[in-house]
C-alpha cells in the first residue's frame, strides 16, 4: 500500500504507459510503412512512364509502325517490358499508337497513347 507522502509510480500507472507508448510507436511504423510502399510504387510508375515517353518518342525517328511489336529495356531495366500495337483510326493519314509498359512479372502496367501521322 502506499503511504502518505511516498512518492512514484504505481505498477499500474507504468504498464498503462507502456501500453500506450507502444500503440503510439506500432501506429508511427504502421503509417512510415504505407508511406514507403507509395513512395516506391509512385517511383516504380514514375520510371515505366518515362520509358514508355521514351518508346514513343523512337517513333519520331521512325519511318514506318509495325502492328505489333515488344521487348525489354535490357541492359539498363531489365525488368521492365514493353508492347507497342498500332492501330488505323477514323482520322485518314493517322494511326494510334499504344505502348504498354508492364513491371513486376507482368503484375502492373501503364499505358501510354500517341497518335501519329503515316
Amino acid at each position: 500500500m502506499r503511504t502518505i507522502g511516498a512518492r512514484g509510480f504505481t505498477l499500474l500507472e507504468v504498464m498503462i504507459a507502456v501500453a500506450i507508448i507502444a500503440g503510439v510507436v506500432f501506429t508511427v511504423i504502421g503509417v512510415v510503412n504505407n508511406h514507403l510502399a507509395v513512395a516506391s510504387r509512385d517511383r516504380d510508375e514514375g520510371v515505366a512512364v518515362l520509358l514508355g515517353r521514351q518508346k514513343l518518342d523512337d517513333l519520331d525517328t521512325r519511318q514506318d509502325i509495325p502492328e505489333k511489336s515488344n521487348g525489354t529495356f535490357a541492359p539498363v531495366r531489365p525488368d521492365y517490358a514493353w508492347v507497342m500495337t498500332s492501330t488505323a483510326t477514323q482520322v485518314p493519314g493517322f494511326r494510334k499508337v499504344t505502348v504498354a509498359i508492364s513491371w513486376d512479372n507482368a503484375r502492373r502496367t501503364v499505358s501510354l497513347v500517341r497518335y501519329v501521322a503515316k
